[in-house]
C-alpha cells in the first residue's frame, strides 16, 4: 500500500507499532486493521490515505489484521476493517466496517477538541455505580505486589501478548496474581480508563501499572523491574 507521508506507517511488527504509538501521547492516532482479501477494506484504506493527506498532524499505522495477530488480538479486532482513533493511550472511537463518513467525521470532531472517553455500556440496572467500580478495581490492583490483568489465565492464556507476559514473569520466578479480563467486561474497559492505556496484558506492580508486554520485556532486560520489586515489600 502506498504511503502518503511521514505520518502514514506500514507495521512489520509489535515493537515498531509500540514505540511510534508511545512517541507522542498528545498526537491523535489512526489505526487502521486491514487484509488484502478483503474488499471493503480496499474503500476504507482509500479512506485513510486521503484523511492522511488532509490531516498530517494524525499518525496513521496500517497494521495488516492476519499479519500481526498480537496486535489485533490486543485492541479486541475481530473483523476488517476495524479503525481506531486513539489519542496517546486514550481509545477516542472504534469504527467497524466500511464506515466512512463516521471515520470522516470522528476525525474531525477529534481533532477540533472535541474528544470523549469511550465509556463502557452502562447497567440498566446500575446495579454498581463508577465510583463503586473504580474502588474494585483498584482492589484488584493492590490485591498483590504483582498483578497481571491478561486475557484467560496463566495455565491457559487466550492471547499472544498475555503468554508472553505470562512467560516472562515466570522465567523471573515472580509471584504474581491474575485476572482474566475477558470475565468481566466493566472491570476490562474502566482499567483501560484508569491506567490510560488500551491494551492488554497490563502489568501492575505495587498497585501501579507498569505497562504492557513491551514494558515489561524493557525494564527485565535493564534490572528495572528487579528493583521495581524490591522497593517495598508485599
Amino acid at each position: 500500500m502506498a504511503q502518503a507521508d511521514n505520518s502514514v506507517h506500514e507495521i512489520t511488527s509489535t515493537k515498531q507499532f509500540q514505540d511510534l504509538l508511545s512517541a507522542d501521547l498528545n498526537r491523535v492516532s489512526l489505526i487502521n486493521f486491514w487484509a488484502p482479501w478483503a474488499e471493503p477494506c480496499k474503500q476504507m484504506n482509500n479512506v485513510v490515505m486521503g484523511l492522511a493527506k488532509k490531516y498530517p498532524q494524525v499518525l496513521v499505522l496500517q497494521v495488516q489484521a492476519e499479519e500481526q495477530e498480537d496486535i489485533s488480538e490486543s485492541f479486541d479486532v475481530v473483523s476488517v476493517p476495524t479503525v481506531l482513533l486513539l489519542r496517546g493511550h486514550t481509545l477516542l472511537n472504534r469504527i467497524v466496517g466500511a464506515d466512512a463518513s463516521e471515520l470522516t467525521n470522528a476525525i474531525s470532531r477529534h481533532l477540533s477538541g472535541a474528544s470523549s472517553l469511550s465509556k463502557p455500556s452502562s447497567s440498566p440496572d446500575g446495579e454498581e455505580s463508577d465510583e463503586q467500580l473504580v474502588t474494585r478495581v483498584k482492589q484488584i490492583m493492590n490485591q498483590s505486589k504483582v498483578v497481571l490483568f491478561m486475557k484467560g489465565s496463566p495455565d491457559a492464556p487466550r492471547c499472544g501478548f498475555s503468554r508472553q507476559a505470562v512467560g516472562l514473569l515466570s522465567d523471573q520466578k515472580v509471584e504474581f496474581t491474575h485476572f482474566d479480563i475477558l470475565g468481566d467486561e466493566k472491570v476490562r474497559q474502566r482499567l483501560k480508563q484508569l491506567n490510560d492505556w488500551p491494551t492488554y496484558p497490563q502489568i501492575i506492580v505495587n498497585g501501579e501499572l507498569v505497562g504492557g508486554l513491551d514494558i515489561l520485556k524493557e525494564t527485565v532486560e535493564t534490572g528495572e523491574f528487579q528493583k521495581m520489586l524490591e522497593s517495598t515489600s508485599a
